[in-house]
């Protein structure tokens, strides 16, 4: 039994529905469509699923699923917390599933009416009953009421600190949506978006304006992960496993850790950051594009000093250098991301790392690429995983 998840599975197929804003169909029924496109990718029946994961804010059980595609035995299912933090979590547990023999073919899927449905920016409502709700009320009288507020605190605490500017923050939005002018799946589709135009938006939490927070979408993504043994014989090339795992540091919040002794660092993504270079034997280096979590632009910046690509208060350098553009040293979600194509909780960011490792993306970098950063949501318990080339 291998103690490490070292290239022991793979990603073998991908599947997504389209993205909009009211997709007129059931969560259930999303969950179906996507889950029938990771298999038909993949080359294999949905009969030989025999293990799901998803996250524990998706409506559609694992068993409505399996018996809506026509799934067989099920030994291995499971669900993870904490929104977008559940996306690579939601690869660990299916890894985990292949390499221990508890199940050969898992599926990880998200589906969401995420805006013509329950929106996930409308922040704490009354319908919400949770732990959470204990710190979130000491925020709460203050306006902070949605995600984009609670992180915009953290924002602004670091841009203080090392000098990072709203047109920092513009440069990765427009990187994202010129690559999104180029993806008809994406909400920024031929829809251009210029520093100017960025700039003329009011913040609507400062230092955060409209084009800083993600889309709200209406969608589904399934992610089909087998060994990778099993992997090299299936329709697609595979993207192995290097490496992934979950994080979480301590004084963790949802979201509004704000009593640890630092509100300018990621200490999660730094600590997931350690542990996938340690298990995969790679460093920053080794990296040759990413997919960091996106649901705001700071995130980014701040995610590419946590996992190495440069210094403490360096990553608006990098940003400024064009690093996250098609010929950058790290081309960063090439399909328009979480801020650009839509929000399916960071699904179709995991979606388009396999493209990238297939030569497949409609952005497709001119040079190799061999290896994938990905990391699951920011300001939450994440994860993060390192996916390369078979």
């Amino acid at each position: 039994m291998p103690v490490s998840l070292k290239d022991e599975a793979a990603i073998a197929g991908i599947g997504v529905t389209e993205f909009s804003k009211a997709s007129g169909v059931s969560e259930l029924n999303l969950a179906a469509q996507c889950v029938t496109a990771a298999c038909e990718d993949a080359g294999i029946a949905p009969s030989e699923l025999d293990g799901f994961v998803s996250y524990t804010l998706d409506s559609s059980d694992e068993i409505e699923v399996a018996r809506a595609v026509g799934a067989g035995d099920l030994t291995f299912f499971s669900k993870i917390n904490y929104g977008g933090g559940a996306a690579v979590g939601t690869i660990a547990q299916a890894a985990m599933a292949v390499a221990t023999g508890q199940a050969k073919n898992v599926v990880c899927y998200r589906a969401m009416n995420g805006r013509s449905g329950k929106r996930m920016g409308q922040g704490v409502s009354g319908d919400i009953v949770t732990s959470d709700l204990v710190h979130w009320s000491w925020y709460m009288t203050y306006g902070m009421l949605i995600p984009g507020s609670w992180i915009a605190m953290i924002a602004h605490k670091y841009m203080h600190r090392y000098g990072v500017t709203r047109e920092d923050l513009g440069r990765v939005a427009i990187s994202q949506r010129n690559y999104a002018l180029n993806n008809p799946r994406a909400a920024g589709y031929g829809k251009p978006l210029d520093m100017q135009t960025y700039l003329a938006r009011d913040p609507i939490a400062y230092p955060l304006c409209l084009y800083d927070f993600c889309q709200e979408t209406d969608g589904g993504c399934a992610i089909l992960v087998t060994s990778s043994e099993r992997a090299r014989d299936l329709r697609t090339r595979p993207a192995v496993i290097r490496a992934v795992t979950q994080a979480s540091s301590r004084g963790q919040e949802q979201m509004t850790s704000y009593y640890r002794d630092q509100m300018d660092t990621l200490p999660e993504m730094e600590l997931a950051a350690s542990r996938v270079y340690a298990m995969s034997g790679l460093g920053p280096d080794a990296i040759d594009a990413a997919c960091l979590y996106d649901a705001f632009t700071s995130e980014i910046i701040m995610q590419l000093e946590s996992f190495g690509f440069c210094g403490a208060g360096e990553g608006k350098e990098l940003v400024r250098d064009g690093a996250l553009d098609i010929d950058g040293r790290l081309p960063n979600n090439t399909h328009g991301g979480l801020l650009s194509e839509g929000y399916i909780h960071g699904m179709n960011n995991i979606a388009e790392a396999v493209r990238l490792v297939r030569g497949e993306s409609v952005n497709q970098p001119p040079k190799s690429v061999e290896h994938v950063l990905v990391s699951s949501g920011v300001g939450v318990p994440t994860g993060a995983m390192i996916l390369g080339a078979a």
